[in-house]
């Protein structure tokens, strides 16, 4: 009888050839991961609040920085320190503004197709703690300058919230007076820094600030009319736009660009200005500065015309012409002052 081979050696030789596969696809299947965690609910609170202070707008209260550097005044560790703390306690007064309006207006937000995305209309932030917030803030930053800062700087800073918080309940449902306080904003803002320091403000600087700012804000508000006119939405963003016609914002625009330019060019031309002419090498920069200026506004006016004037700041960033016209007359206005 012929043997018949053993059965073990053919058991076992599918399994070690399936071993190193087995170990290939251990090898190449992925761990299992697990998910990340959650943000904590105070966490997302923090960051609805920091969404509704809206920080791109505290750039506008660099103006605090108009006043001291018009006078001279700017470089020195006094000055800094001290427009610092007033930069500061104006993004303080400007988030509980916000704060304020949004928790006023969230039933109306949440109608609305992109407002109801705001924290505290889709309830990241309850309206409570909005309004609890921003009434904190509103009361920290005006104490705040009691102590650290001259009389009159808690008293701008008292007069701006509650010329705000008027403006939000229903001045801004007021044909020009919406337009004279929103410029008024940025004046008081200009007018701080000048004040934080002891620095008399000159009727000159109060003139060129006050309807600059006019300029810019009737600028955008007549883009943004344009703009909503050509979709057939009027008064989709700012209800008041249905109220204004083009013709007259355009006016607003050009009226204030004119008296603004006025202003500086009668600042630059008057006699306190003209020594500098005498001086062995020195070039007038005071009077040569009110051409980048006009420039300045000329440029501007483009974007008016055309109705694509948004943010002031925007204005200026993305037009590279603008920009450098800006750099220019920063360089003259600043030889101007140290020859002053």
């Amino acid at each position: 009888m012929t043997e018949t081979a053993p059965l073990t050696d053919t058991a076992h030789t599918p399994n070690t050839a399936r071993t190193p596969n087995a170990a290939l696809l251990e090898q190449r299947t992925p761990p299992s991961r697990t998910p990340p965690p959650h943000p904590s609910p105070l966490f997302l609170l923090f960051l609805g609040l920091l969404r509704t202070a809206r920080p791109k707008q505290w750039v506008k209260n660099v103006l605090v920085v108009a006043a001291p550097a018009a006078a001279g005044q700017l470089f020195t560790p006094h000055a800094l320190t001290r427009l610092a703390l007033v930069f500061v306690l104006f993004a303080a007064c400007a988030a509980a503004v916000y704060l304020i309006n949004d928790a006023r207006d969230a039933e109306a937000d949440r109608a609305h197709p992109t407002k109801r995305h705001r924290p505290v209309a889709s309830g990241q932030v309850p309206v409570p703690v909005a309004y609890a917030v921003g009434g904190t803030l509103a009361v920290l930053a005006p104490t705040v300058a009691v102590w650290l800062t001259p009389p009159l700087v808690p008293a701008l800073l008292t007069a701006y919230l509650g010329m705000q918080l008027a403006y939000c309940v229903s001045l801004k449902h007021v044909l020009v007076v919406d337009l004279v306080v929103v410029t008024t904003g940025f004046l008081m803002r200009a007018m701080a820094g000048g004040l934080a320091l002891g620095i008399p403000l000159s009727r000159w600087f109060l003139i060129t600030t006050g309807f600059g700012a006019l300029f810019m804000v009737a600028a955008k508000r007549y883009s943004e009319a344009v703009q909503m006119a050509g979709k057939g939405k009027a008064g989709a963003t700012r209800a008041l736009l249905t109220e204004y016609t083009t013709g007259y914002l355009r006016f607003v625009w050009q009226l204030a660009a004119g008296v603004a330019v006025l202003g500086y060019c009668l600042w630059a031309l008057e006699d306190g200005g003209t020594h500098s002419t005498t001086d062995a090498g020195v070039l007038p920069w005071r009077q040569l500065s009110v051409v980048a200026f006009i420039l300045a506004v000329l440029r501007y006016a483009v974007f008016a015309d055309r109705g694509t004037a948004g943010e002031p700041e925007e204005v200026v960033l993305r037009d590279r012409a603008l920009a450098v016209i800006g750099l220019v007359w920063l360089a003259m206005y600043g030889m101007a002052v140290a020859h002053w």
